[in-house]
């Protein structure tokens, strides 16, 4: 689940709220270099060649987070074509010798490539590429509105149409929160992690040219910390190892600390500790965005949270069905009572015989 909390007119401003994918707010505007093999030509012939970039084809030329790369198109002995120049921030200006060049403008992830023709006389326009492309800055709440810690969220961004296997291409990996990406106008899939057990919300979000989305993910999780105690309220002991178990009985996660904390998606749970070859166990619920404590305490019965468990119903053993073509037997099976065993007298013919010996 997730909302989206508006989009930025212009990403003009989105540069001064929040930080760039490089970390970077302020960068040089202007770091040129001419093209090798050309140090001993005359100043006369390099050309003054002026470059800027659009989000889209009706906003303002961009001032900030472009970078540019001037590339001779004669692949060098490595089979790659030679870097002629590079800048990094708004607006670029080169000083470039009369000839065909390739031109690369990234803002972000977005980027397009432009080939460039500087005439020999004459004069040379300003050179204005469009990128189509527009920001993303994501976060997330844990249950409505309760902040989530900025080191304990990862964002990935995927493309929105899946492979012939079903799988989507990454676009970007351990995106943190508050961060502004530059991506290609367009639909992404998007996957919010908070926590490393189960707390995972999958949402696609819409990226418009020129503007910049802030989407704010709604995690249905909480933050658990786990104790093993001898009497409610006590010191966690040490060297337990944890299990937790979901309802379904899978193992969700693990941990060797007295005390571990885990962000569990909201549910039904069992922590299982094991401290000297004994096992202690407790069930219990998790509500999103309500962070607790939970003891379990080392005794044969734990008690169990409120409606959690109904007590166990002695159910009554229903009579044996008897056929209805079949008498009801008047004499329980041997299997059900036990009967002394016979004497000699009764094991005897009786007294009108021979009196003949059994022997």
């Amino acid at each position: 689940m997730f909302s989206s909390l508006g989009t930025v007119a212009s990403a003009q401003d989105a540069f001064k709220e929040f930080r760039q994918l490089d970390g970077s707010v302020k960068m040089p505007k202007l770091n040129a270099f001419i093209a090798p093999g050309t140090e001993n030509s005359s100043a006369k012939t390099l050309r003054d060649v002026s470059l800027e970039a659009k989000l889209a084809a009706d906003s303002a030329p961009q001032l900030q987070g472009l970078s540019w790369y001037v590339f001779s198109p004669f692949a060098g002995a490595d089979g790659k074509l030679p870097l002629v120049a590079s800048s990094k921030g708004g607006s670029a200006s080169f000083h470039l010798m009369p000839g065909d060049y390739f031109v690369n403008v990234s803002f972000g992830r977005a980027g397009v490539t432009k080939k460039l023709t500087v005439p020999e006389s004459g004069l040379q326009q300003k050179q204005t590429m469009v990128l189509d492309a527009g920001g993303m800055v994501l976060n997330a709440v844990s249950g409505s509105d309760v902040r989530i810690p900025p080191d304990e969220l990862s964002f990935s961004i995927y493309s929105s149409d899946a492979k012939e296997d079903g799988e989507r291409g990454l676009v970007m990996s351990d995106v943190k929160p508050n961060t502004l990406v530059g991506l290609s106008a367009g639909t992404y899939h998007v996957v919010s992690e908070y926590g490393a057990v189960n707390a995972v919300i999958r949402a696609d979000i819409q990226v418009e040219a020129g503007k910049v989305t802030e989407a704010t993910i709604q995690h249905r999780a909480a933050k658990i910390t786990f104790k093993l105690v001898s009497d409610k309220g006590g010191e966690a002991i040490a060297d337990t190892a944890w299990s937790i178990l979901t309802s379904a009985g899978d193992i969700v996660g693990e941990s060797l600390s007295a005390f571990p904390t885990m962000v569990l998606a909201e549910g039904r749970y069992t922590a299982v500790a094991r401290n000297k070859d004994k096992i202690y166990q407790r069930d219990f619920t998790v509500a999103a965005g309500t962070n607790t404590d939970i003891e379990v305490l080392m005794k044969e019965q734990q008690p169990q949270d409120a409606n959690d468990q109904q007590p166990a119903q002695q159910l009554p053993v229903p009579p044996p069905q008897v056929p209805r073509n079949q008498a009801p037997q008047t004499q329980a099976p041997a299997t059900s009572q036990k009967h002394p065993l016979p004497t000699y007298e009764q094991l005897a013919p009786a007294g009108g015989d021979d009196g003949d010996s059994m022997d």
